[in-house]
C-alpha cells in the first residue's frame, strides 16, 4: 500500500461584485486567470453581484476564515469593490455608502484577511472602474430609474481606495485612472456604462496578472507531467509527494 497526502491546491480569490461575479464568463478577467494558473492554483470567484463594501466585510469572515483548514493555502486575495458604494445617495439609497465609510471598510477587510491568516503582501485592492454616464443613464431608464452614478464620484472612490490601500501597505490596481490615462477613450473597456466589456476584461486581466504573477511564480506545476510518469509503476509517480 502507498501512503499519500491529499493534493491541495493552492487559491487566488476574487472577491468583489458584480465585475467579479462576471468575470468568469467567456473573456472575463477571472477566466484569463484561472487559465494562466491552470495546475498551480485553484481561482476561486467570490464575486457578489450588487454589493458594496459594508455588506462585504459583514460576509467576508464567513467566506474566508482561520478555522477552515481549506483557507491555510490561499496565495493571494483581490478585493473589488466600490462601484456600487459610489451610488448617488438620493438616486440610490440602498447601495450608496458614504466616502469615509467605504474607506474604512477596506481597511477592515484588509484586518479581516489578516485576521484569517492572509498578510497584506497576498492582498490586491482594486479600485472601481470609470463610468460612462450616458451609457449607464440608458440602462437606468430602462430600469426606471434616473442616472444614479457620476464618474466624478467613482473618481473619489477609486481615489479613497488608493489611500487605503497605502495605509494598509497593500497593493492597488487603479483602474479609474488606468482607463482614462492619457486622455484614451475609457468607454471600449466598458459594455454598458459601468460594467466591463470583453476589451475592459482583457485590460483587467493584463494589470491584474502584472500584480499577481510575483506571489504566484514560485507554486509548482502540481502533480507530474504525463510524460513523467513511470507507465510501468505509475503509482510510484503519480502517489508521491508532488
Amino acid at each position: 500500500m502507498y501512503k499519500f497526502k491529499t493534493v491541495i491546491w493552492p487559491k487566488v480569490i476574487l472577491f468583489g461584485d458584480s465585475i467579479t461575479q462576471f468575470s468568469f464568463q467567456p473573456n472575463g478577467f477571472g477566466a484569463d486567470i484561472a487559465n494562466k494558473l491552470a495546475r498551480k492554483c485553484d481561482v476561486v470567484n467570490r464575486g457578489l453581484s450588487g454589493y458594496n463594501s459594508r455588506w462585504a466585510s459583514i460576509v467576508l469572515p464567513r467566506l474566508i476564515n482561520s478555522q477552515n483548514s481549506a483557507d491555510g493555502n490561499i496565495a493571494a486575495v483581490t478585493v473589488f469593490f466600490g462601484s456600487n458604494d459610489c451610488a448617488l445617495k438620493d438616486k440610490n439609497p440602498q447601495q450608496h455608502v458614504p466616502l469615509e465609510e467605504y474607506s474604512e471598510n477596506l481597511k477592515k477587510i484588509g484586518s479581516l484577511l489578516a485576521s484569517a491568516g492572509v498578510s497584506v503582501d497576498k492582498v490586491i485592492f482594486i479600485t472601481p472602474p470609470p463610468v460612462h454616464e450616458p451609457d449607464w443613464e440608458k440602462q437606468c431608464i430602462l430600469k426606471g430609474c434616473p442616472l444614479n452614478r457620476h464618474n466624478s464620484v467613482a473618481g473619489q472612490y477609486a481615489q479613497a481606495c488608493v489611500q487605503a490601500a497605502a495605509q494598509c501597505g497593500i497593493d492597488v490596481l487603479d483602474l479609474w485612472t488606468l482607463m482614462q490615462k492619457d486622455g484614451q477613450d475609457y468607454t471600449v473597456y466598458l459594455s454598458d456604462g459601468l460594467h466591463l466589456s470583453e476589451k475592459g476584461n482583457q485590460f483587467v486581466a493584463q494589470h491584474l496578472w502584472g500584480l499577481l504573477e510575483n506571489r504566484v511564480a514560485d507554486l509548482p506545476f502540481i502533480l507530474p507531467y504525463w510524460g513523467d510518469v513511470d507507465s510501468q509503476s505509475p503509482e510510484s509517480s503519480l502517489l508521491c509527494d508532488q
